[in-house]
């Protein structure tokens, strides 16, 4: 029996059907006008009853708006909205592949670094969505798509909420609940966190092969409420403690217990994967070193090794294009840093191919180099060869330095970043401390000597800590370290008191002098302080107290748009965030929770200090920065140093 469909919606030419729904019809259809294929939602006016239609018609359209505005590789594109009598449609990107249901139905099994990148690929575009204000609301793996490359687009954004506005009837639950949150099931209003909640569940569905809570309704909404679940290990043994405790802490009851925002949960659960990795070599590793081996001939267990060990060589060769190692007759740039005898992995982002040349040509002999013209084709050297640092261009046309940096972090924390550029774009060099965490700002056109001092000095830290995991954090109810607002005014110490006093200790200096003495007595995590063109000593004030105690974290705030004075804070001072001034205070509790929690995994982890190594302090006031260091000695360590 063939299947009816209309021959044209609008001035789209239907081709086929796609699937089926309550309230329409998903057609595959043709753009005549640019040549390409996409897939058409459809409401069928007649299927509905009156009273309903209005609202559904509403929501409908409101899908369009909440996505229409939203341009980003994770996210099913919508590109045209219409009515007729009979219908009204949304013309969207064709996505070529299997919803993450289906494959879920067709019981697919993914390996560990399939659930990784599913997962990272999910939150990367609920990220966006957020920061773009809005919320989808109902995440669930019908509405993740994923193509037949292994990309993921999140679609169905039928019920979410703009900041502007919201659809939501009174009393009404929206979702589905096997992924529905407590707050959704209470009839809270949703926010950000709601999808990260949606996105554990599936992260956890993945790793144990079931939901965390399975049952009715009324029961999955019972134990949603009310029950911890249990660890996702239980399931499946590869899953290492750090994934458990990611896991958990995105589906935790109270929103303030989540992550508070897609990054730091996609940050975790790679980590967790990458740990759930590592552990299950080393079982692999020692379950063949105890298996019985007396009836092996030892000439082909040699034969064996041999073959292994040049299979080794070969895939730790370069790709194709990253330039091989020059021979020893080669000049050699001059080691000042100490790497065990190995070679660090650079990986050079520009799409300028004279830059990639010239930078080829300085650091080939010491270094393995891989070079990539966008972010996008970088991306798939750092997933293949994980570089162990990474210097990317600011302009490029796919895809900007910062950005890129930003994924960088995201899918390997512990590759050293740099971003160099020829612009001195305040916003950019900003945004890639903000983003991207950025180790050094490199400024072209670039010395030789002190390029390769720089990037030799980030290999050396890249190399020690390339297979070190961090451990988790998990956040006392109250922490003893606390914050320090150093500002003349009390408006800014009392905002931050208000924020975090109930969590840890804020403290109070006018002046940076009185903030060394407090220093000095308690310990503080973080200082908050206001920064000025043309105040060096408050400047050469942070670049020594970064040198000698790296586990304090400065928040800066300026109204100053003076980019080579944030240029010197990035090198000299490794600040871990900026903020323009007025602040904005919800950004400024994400940064302090986000700047307690690196303390803590100093506390954990000490060695994670060395990624804060600052370059020397520099002043044309000499007898200053020696009254200045004279008095930061007096600053008391509260942490061991690995």
């Amino acid at each position: 029996m063939t299947t009816s469909y209309p021959k044209n919606i609008g001035k789209y030419v239907v081709q086929g059907i796609l699937g089926r729904g309550g309230m329409g019809v998903v057609y595959k259809a043709f753009d005549p006008a640019i040549h390409r294929q996409v897939a058409i939602k459809t409401i069928t006016k007649s299927a509905m009853d009156a009273s309903e239609l209005q609202y559904a018609i509403a929501r409908f359209r409101h899908e369009a708006q909440a996505v229409g505005r939203l341009t980003h590789p994770r996210i099913a594109a919508i590109f045209d909205y219409g009515e007729d009598d009979n219908i009204a449609y949304i013309v969207m990107e064709l996505v070529n592949g299997k919803s993450l249901y289906e494959h879920l139905q067709n019981k697919a099994k993914f390996e560990l670094a399939e659930i990784g990148e599913i997962v990272r690929q999910l939150l990367d575009g609920l990220g966006y969505a957020h920061a773009q204000g809005v919320v989808h609301r109902d995440v669930k793996p019908s509405n993740i798509l994923i193509n037949d490359d292994g990309r993921i687009k999140i679609s169905d954004f039928g019920i979410a909420h703009l900041d502007s506005s919201s659809l939501t009837q009174v009393g009404e639950i929206m979702g589905s609940p096997g992924y529905m949150s407590p707050e959704q099931f209470t009839g809270d209003e949703p926010d950000a966190r709601t999808d990260i909640y949606a996105a554990g569940v599936i992260a956890y569905e993945l790793l144990a092969n079931r939901k965390p809570f399975i049952g009715s309704n009324v029961e999955i909404m019972r134990q949603v409420i009310s029950d911890r679940p249990a660890n996702a290990s239980e399931f499946n043994p590869q899953i290492s403690v750090q994934l458990d405790w990611a896991t958990h802490k995105a589906l935790a009851k109270n929103r303030e217990d989540r992550f508070q925002n897609a990054r730091e949960f996609a940050l975790a659960f790679v980590q967790g994967i990458a740990a759930s990795l590592r552990t299950s070599k080393a079982t692999e590793a020692e379950e063949a070193a105890e298996a019985p081996t007396q009836r092996l001939d030892p000439q082909l267990v040699s034969a064996a090794r041999m073959i292994s060990g040049m299979q080794a060589a070969k895939a730790a060769q370069p790709a194709a294009n990253a330039v091989p190692a020059a021979s020893s007759s080669t000049p050699a740039a001059a080691a000042a840093f100490d790497t065990g005898g190995k070679k660090a992995k650079l990986l050079f982002v520009d799409d300028e191919e004279r830059i990639l040349n010239a930078l080829r040509s300085v650091f080939r002999t010491n270094y393995n180099v891989f070079t990539a013209s966008s972010g996008p084709e970088a991306m798939e050297f750092l997933k293949r060869f994980r570089p162990h640092v990474v210097i990317s261009d600011q302009r490029m046309p796919e895809m900007t330095g910062v950005e890129f940096l930003r994924q960088v972090k995201d899918v390997a924390p512990q590759t050293v970043r740099m971003l160099l550029t020829g612009y001195s774009d305040l916003a950019s060099i900003v945004g890639s401390i903000n983003d991207g965490e950025v180790f050094r700002f490199i400024s072209k056109p670039w010395d030789n000597t002190e390029i390769q001092k720089t990037i030799g000095e980030a290999a050396a830290i890249a190399l020690e800590l390339a297979d070190m995991a961090a451990a988790p954090v998990i956040m006392p109810d109250k922490l003893g370290s606390g914050i320090l607002v150093v500002n003349p005014e009390q408006g800014v110490f009392r905002a931050v008191n208000e924020l975090m006093g109930s969590f840890c200790p804020v403290l109070h200096a006018p002046d940076l002098e009185r903030g060394l003495a407090i220093l000095s007595e308690k310990e503080i995590a973080v200082i908050i302080a206001d920064i000025r063109s043309g105040d060096h000593k408050s400047v050469a004030t942070f670049k020594l107290l970064k040198q000698d105690h790296p586990e304090i974290l400065a928040i800066l705030t300026t109204e100053a748009s003076d980019s080579e004075l944030v240029i010197d804070l990035i090198n000299q001072a490794q600040v871990f965030r900026f903020l323009s001034k007025p602040l904005n205070l919800k950004l400024l509790q994400q940064h302090l929770h986000a700047a307690l929690a690196r303390y803590q995994s100093f506390r954990k982890t000490p060695k994670l200090l060395k990624q804060h190594k600052v370059a020397a302090a520099q002043s044309s006031d000499a007898s200053m920065l020696g009254q200045l260091r004279e008095r930061i000695r007096s600053v008391k360590s509260w942490l061991s140093r690995g």
